[in-house]
């Protein structure tokens, strides 16, 4: 298993009202899962799907800098701002 591949974060979380902002098909609501993958240049690129589908969307804001506090913290910072909804997007 990469090293890449071992650091990528998944977690479920129920959208807020207004959902979660996504580049591929807009807003998308319900039951999500959420994945954090380091990309190895102080990024991180944020997908989102519907929770068990196959499809995976960049949520809006991606790739996203990885504060000096590390992946689990944009992680946690990300899935924050999914549970708020209001077209949530990757933090700038």
């Amino acid at each position: 298993m990469s090293e890449r591949a071992r650091e990528r974060l998944v977690d479920d979380v129920e959208a807020g009202p207004g959902g979660a902002m996504t580049d591929d098909v807009g807003v998308i609501t319900g039951q999500l899962t959420v994945a954090t993958t380091p990309l190895g240049d102080g990024q991180a690129q944020i997908e989102i799907q519907y929770a068990q589908a196959d499809e995976w969307y960049t949520l809006t804001g991606s790739p996203a800098p990885v504060p000096p506090s590390g992946l689990k913290a944009l992680h946690r910072d990300v899935l924050e701002r999914v549970r708020r909804g209001d077209g949530a997007e990757a933090p700038r």
